[in-house]
C-alpha cells in the first residue's frame, strides 16, 4: 500500500490542515460578503474591486473543494468513482489556474491606475476593467484545455496495488502519461507560469519605480495634496506588492515541493507539505485585502 495512504492515522498533520483551510474559508468568505454588501449599497466601486471580488470568490470555491478532497485523504474510507474523481481534480486545478490568471491581471491593472496621465498605460484606465475581465477570461479557458488532460489520467485507484499511480487520494489516483504526453504537459504548464508570473515581475517593478519617483518628487515639491494622493496610492500598490512577492515566493516554494515529491513517491511528509503549501496564498490573501479596507479596520476597532 502507498505511504501516503496512511495520512488518515497522522492526526496533527490532519488537524493543521483543516484548520488552515477553515481559516482561509472564514475569511476568504468574509470578503466576498463585503464587496457584495458594498456593490448592493451603491458605493461607487473601484477597478480593483472586480478582481478582488473574484478572487475571494475563485479562493472560496478552491478551499472548498480542497476541504473535499482532503476528507477522502485524511478519512479512511474508498467511497468514489471515476467520474467523481475526474470531476472533483479538475474542478480544484482549474480553480487553482484561475487563481494564478486573476492574481497577475490584478498585479497589472494596479500598475495601470499607477501610471500618471502622460504614461501610455493610462490610456487603459478607461477600458482597463473590461480589458482585464476579457483576458481573465481568455488566460482562464486557456488553462482549464491545458488541465483537460486530468480528465483522462485521474482515474479511481484500482484494487490491485501498482507503484506506478501518482497518489491523490485514498479513492482517487493519476494514471502515468507517456513521455511525450508528460513533455508535452510539462511545457505548457512551465510557458504558463513563466508568462504570468513573468507580468506579476514586470508590472511590480513597474509599481515600484512609480512609488520611488512619486516620493521623490513629492519630496521635492513639498505639496500636501501631491503627498496625500502618494500616501494613498502607495497604500493600495503595498498591498499587491506585498502579495505579489508572497504569491511568487509560495510558487517556487510549491514547485520544490512538488520536485520533491515527485522523487519519493511514497513519502507522506512531502506530501502533507504539498498540500498545506498549496493553500497558504488563498488562506492569507484575502486577509491582507481586508487590512486595507479603512471601512472594515474602522468597523472592527470599534
Amino acid at each position: 500500500m502507498n505511504e501516503n495512504s496512511r495520512l488518515h492515522t497522522h492526526s496533527n498533520i490532519r488537524n493543521t490542515f483543516f484548520s488552515e483551510i477553515g481559516i482561509g474559508i472564514s475569511g476568504n468568505s468574509f470578503l466576498l460578503l463585503f464587496h457584495i454588501i458594498k456593490f448592493f449599497r451603491g458605493h461607487r466601486p473601484r477597478l480593483t474591486d472586480l478582481p478582488i471580488g473574484l478572487l475571494s470568490l475563485i479562493h472560496l470555491l478552491m478551499l472548498l473543494v480542497a476541504a473535499v478532497i482532503a476528507t477522502d485523504i485524511f478519512i479512511s474510507w474508498r467511497g468514489w468513482n471515476d467520474i467523481i474523481c475526474k470531476f472533483l481534480v479538475y474542478l480544484y486545478r482549474s480553480l487553482r489556474g484561475l487563481s494564478l490568471c486573476t492574481t497577475s491581471m490584478l498585479s497589472v491593472l494596479q500598475a495601470i491606475i499607477l501610471s500618471p496621465r502622460s504614461y501610455c498605460l493610462a490610456k487603459f484606465k478607461r477600458k482597463s476593467s473590461h480589458n482585464i475581465s476579457c483576458a481573465i477570461i481568455f488566460l482562464s479557458v486557456l488553462y482549464m484545455s491545458i488541465s483537460s488532460h486530468l480528465l483522462i489520467s485521474i482515474t479511481a485507484t484500482p484494487n490491485l496495488t501498482m507503484n506506478d499511480f501518482l497518489y491523490v487520494s485514498q479513492s482517487c489516483s493519476l494514471l502515468p502519461l507517456s513521455y511525450l504526453m508528460q513533455s508535452i504537459y510539462s511545457t505548457l504548464l512551465v510557458l504558463r507560469e513563466v508568462f504570468l508570473i513573468g507580468l506579476m515581475v514586470l508590472s511590480t517593478s513597474y509599481m515600484v519605480a512609480l512609488l520611488y519617483m512619486h516620493r521623490k518628487q513629492a519630496q521635492n515639491l513639498q505639496g500636501t495634496s501631491l503627498s496625500l494622493k502618494a500616501s494613498a496610492e502607495q497604500r493600495a500598490t503595498q498591498t499587491i506588492l506585498m502579495l505579489m512577492t508572497f504569491f511568487v515566493l509560495m510558487s517556487i516554494f510549491d514547485s520544490i515541493v512538488s520536485c520533491s515529491r515527485t522523487m519519493f513517491l511514497d513519502d507522506p511528509t512531502s506530501y502533507s507539505i504539498h498540500i498545506f503549501v498549496m493553500h497558504i496564498y488563498a488562506t492569507v490573501s484575502p486577509f491582507v485585502f481586508i487590512s486595507t479596507e479603512k471601512h472594515i479596520v474602522n468597523i472592527l476597532r470599534g
